[in-house]
């Protein structure tokens, strides 16, 4: 049961992250700087790039003693959307003012590719 919820976890994180770069994708493509969904920069970030960082994370450790080689690569591919972002937000000119820690945007995604390949050679 513990790693069928956390399979789940992992799953709306994935949901999570596509729809904040569909999103993010939409706002940098519009005229007016909106979005499909009415956050803005920080907004998005806490309400849908904070949950999927640490879903995973808790889903790990949920089923850590349960062998998963599919929660693995769920965890996994979660970490690599994380970095795919990092990278745009890299390569994007940041707004005037604000400052990006390249530390702050590859961790989480570092670290749950890591959690993904420990639970994928334990199973």
């Amino acid at each position: 049961m513990l790693l069928k919820t956390s399979i789940i976890i992992t799953a709306i994180s994935i949901g999570l992250l596509a729809l904040y770069g569909a999103d993010v994708a939409v706002t940098m493509g519009s005229e007016n700087g909106d979005g499909f969904l009415p956050l803005d920069d920080m907004q998005r970030g806490a309400g849908l790039g904070g949950p999927a960082i640490i879903l995973p994370i808790v889903a790990f450790f949920m089923s850590f003693k349960k062998p998963s080689k599919q929660l693995g690569g769920l965890i996994i591919v979660s970490g690599v959307l994380i970095l795919i972002g990092g990278l745009a937000m890299i390569v994007t000119p940041a707004p005037e003012g604000v400052e990006r820690n390249p530390l702050m945007l590859f961790a989480p995604a570092i670290f749950q590719i890591a959690l993904g390949a420990i639970k994928i050679k334990k199973s």
